[in-house]
């Protein structure tokens, strides 16, 4: 079941909320396509490299002990490993649903109990004739009795792996895309690492995430260019992030979706004008 998000009164994202997908992709809505003004897709889903990977979505892999990322599992001393504990993420029900954006809420399910309860805000902004803003907002509550936590890769054991909350999967492209913050550039330089923005060019695209709240710009970026086109806003990096009972994170990623290749000043603008 899909519905279109407009900007300007185009068509620029399809929004998937009751996916039809394999258990072990761990089903969740996610935005794709996802194309620029003039029509660029910027956005793949189930890709050969990664069929886990599905568009514009929130991914944890680790939510106490459960899989909403999709694929195996990283286990302490024993690698990546094929479990069956993966979660679903359900659409309940829409709390408003407009052409220019919509506020969702899911349950994240797994193990027979309802894990966490999510509020998703979703909006669309133009910015400029060859530039528009996607506006993300998540808030994950922990509904039980009991404290639970999320965690990744990284704080399982796997260094450098911190993934985990909103993910980008970018089309791969014959060249690899370039990456850069306000003051670095290429992947080694922004992996893992804080940045007010960070900017994919491919070919014909860029996209620049931006976090647009405190809490939000203090998660680690982590950024995949050469094995495959991604960007993800960690919420686990270094530990895992507890949420006790009845407590609820929240996290806001603007990105900017434009054509063509702004420079770092054009960027920062757009920036400005999409947090504004």
């Amino acid at each position: 079941m899909t519905t279109l998000l407009h900007c300007a009164g185009r068509p620029v994202a399809r929004y998937l909320h009751r996916p039809d997908l394999d258990p072990r992709l761990s089903p969740r809505p996610y935005l794709h396509p996802v194309t620029t003004p003039r029509g660029t897709t910027v956005t793949e889903e189930r890709p050969g490299d990664h069929l886990h990977h599905l568009g514009v979505s929130v991914a944890v892999p680790d939510v106490a002990g459960h899989n909403f990322w999709g694929g195996r599992t990283f286990v302490r001393d024993q690698g990546p490993t094929a479990l069956d504990n993966h979660g679903v993420q359900h659409h309940d029900h829409w709390k408003l649903r407009d052409p220019d954006g919509f506020v969702e809420d899911l349950s994240w399910r797994a193990g027979g109990r309802e894990l966490l309860r999510e509020r998703r805000t979703v909006a669309t902004g133009e910015l400029t004739p060859t530039a528009w803003a996607l506006d993300f907002t998540f808030a994950l509550t922990n509904p039980g009795p009991a404290a639970l936590s999320l965690g990744s890769p990284a704080t399982n054991g796997r260094p450098g792996a911190g993934y985990g909350g909103f993910f980008w999967r970018a089309p791969k492209e014959r060249a690899a895309p370039a990456v850069l913050t306000a003051d670095a550039e290429g992947e080694d330089a922004v992996h893992g690492r804080t940045a007010g923005w960070l900017a994919l060019r491919g070919t014909a695209w860029t996209l620049v995430f931006a976090g647009a709240t405190e809490e939000t710009r203090r998660d680690p970026w982590f950024v995949r260019t050469e094995e495959y086109p991604g960007v993800g806003s960690c919420l686990a990096w270094h530990e895992r992030l507890p949420l006790p009972a009845g407590a609820t994170a929240v996290r806001r990623v603007v990105t900017v979706v434009a054509d063509g290749a702004p420079g770092r000043g054009e960027i920062a603008a757009l920036v400005r004008k999409a947090l504004s």
